[in-house]
């Protein structure tokens, strides 16, 4: 039975109150306006009676004497085949152009799975990005964040890896974008072919800031589904402060009390209610995330990617164009490495970036003007080769290339003898030509 009220009692930025009773909190109410238009809300919060929700459009044009009738029913995405190569905004209507999206109606921001369904993270999710294939492996099932500046390539970055990752389905979030970036993921998806496995919901930086909220749990409602039917999900947020910052405006026009720097109390658990979706179903297919995460001012000890990091299984720190091989961690790489991937990754890996540590206080001495030693000569041409061949995003490699390329980088640096590997990985992987 719909429940209709025709009396707005209040009205802040994007939230209107009704006096109504026997309503849900989430549940989906239809405003209808006096010129014959009519928009969505959400029920926030209840206070003795009055209930406040969440309209999702500007409330301009919306009276007092407008009715709401609510739908008794939550916020829901439409599931279906025809979902790939579509693009929607945060309330899940199509902004493409494209027909009605029809199908299956999914209730969003439900419950993650049951952890007896879940399989332990076992298997690689390959992007062909040599920073993160050799050194900090993407597991299928993980959860990661980009921790990254504003300017810093991590739009171009997530391109790259939606069009070479050998996920089967491609989930792409977009929270506060401008409208350039909006167009740089469409023409991306486009000139690569990877359009036909990719699904967008898009909230741009003019929308408003309830579909920003909604982006992560339409994108993940819909990716649970495909995972259900046995396919391999990579889902793709950016940027996730823009999420933390739209609950912070909504909480703030509703007068609740601030936590850190403004934020809600509820930051991390609104958080690790997304991130936690991240699963490998026992029988079907996966969820994989990798977010974006913007730190104000650089400060790592932000709220945002503070609770963050307390969430997820590491973090590729962007920085200076470039993903750091020292700030970056992906605690399910041990899951892979030598495991899944060959059995020369782990000793090749954890020789080049010693090695690359050891350049680092080569170039120092060299600022500072001091004589540099043969082995410092040595370690400095080595840099060059590891930023250009490892670090450059621009690199497209599959990882047994990517391995391969780095042995030939130490041979064509170093003796082996200099290196300290292993004899029985190095007899086997050493360039033959370098003996």
């Amino acid at each position: 039975m719909r429940k209709a009220y025709d009396r707005i009692v209040d009205m802040r930025g994007n939230l209107i109150s009704v006096e109504a009773e026997g309503v849900s909190l989430g549940e989906v109410a239809r405003v209808e306006k006096r010129n014959g238009t009519t928009t969505l809300a959400s029920v926030l919060r209840f206070d003795e009676g009055l209930v406040t929700l969440q309209v999702f459009e500007d409330t301009r044009g919306i009276s007092t004497g407008d009715q709401v009738i609510f739908l008794n029913r939550q916020i829901r995405a439409t599931f279906s085949d025809t979902l790939l190569g579509r693009r929607l905004s945060g309330a899940g209507e199509p902004i493409d152009g494209g027909p009605e999206i029809l199908g299956e109606e999914v209730n969003i921001g439900q419950p993650s799975f049951n952890p007896t369904k879940r399989v332990i993270p076992r298997e690689l999710v390959r992007t062909n990005i040599p920073m993160i294939d050799v050194f900090n492996c993407l597991v299928k099932s993980q959860k990661i964040p980009i921790f990254s500046v504003a300017g810093e390539p991590y739009n171009p970055l997530l391109m790259r890896i939606a069009n070479q990752t050998d996920a089967d389905v491609v989930v792409i979030a977009g929270m506060g974008l401008r409208f350039d970036d909006y167009q740089a993921f469409i023409e991306n998806a486009e000139r690569a072919g990877s359009i036909e496995r990719t699904v967008m919901f898009i909230h741009q930086a003019t929308d408003p800031a309830v579909e920003c909220v909604l982006v992560p749990d339409m994108a993940l409602s819909v990716a649970e589904k495909f995972a259900l039917e046995g396919k391999d999900v990579l889902v793709l947020f950016t940027d996730m402060t823009a999420f933390a910052d739209a609950l912070k405006e909504i909480a703030i026009t509703m007068d609740q009390i601030p936590s850190n720097r403004g934020y809600p109390g509820s930051l991390y658990s609104d958080l690790a209610a997304r991130y936690e979706k991240a699963v490998d179903i026992d029988g079907a297919g996966s969820i994989t995330i990798l977010s974006v995460t913007t730190m104000p001012g650089g400060d790592v000890t932000h709220p945002i990617p503070d609770n963050t990091g307390y969430i997820t299984e590491g973090q590729f720190y962007l920085h200076g164009g470039a993903i750091d091989p020292f700030g970056s961690l992906s605690r399910l790489k041990q899951q892979v490495i030598g495991k899944v991937t060959r059995e020369d990754h782990g000793e090749l890996a954890n020789t080049m970036i010693r090695l690359y540590a050891d350049s680092k206080q080569a170039r120092e001495r060299q600022g500072m003007g001091f004589r540099l030693s043969r082995w410092d000569e040595k370690l400095l041409r080595y840099s060059f080769f590891f930023e250009e061949r490892m670090m450059n995003l621009q690199v497209n490699l599959r990882l047994e290339e990517a391995l391969d390329l780095g042995w030939l980088t130490l041979a064509e640096c170093f003796e082996l003898e200099e290196i300290g590997v292993k004899k029985q990985i190095a007899d086997k992987y050493w360039p033959k030509e370098s003996h």
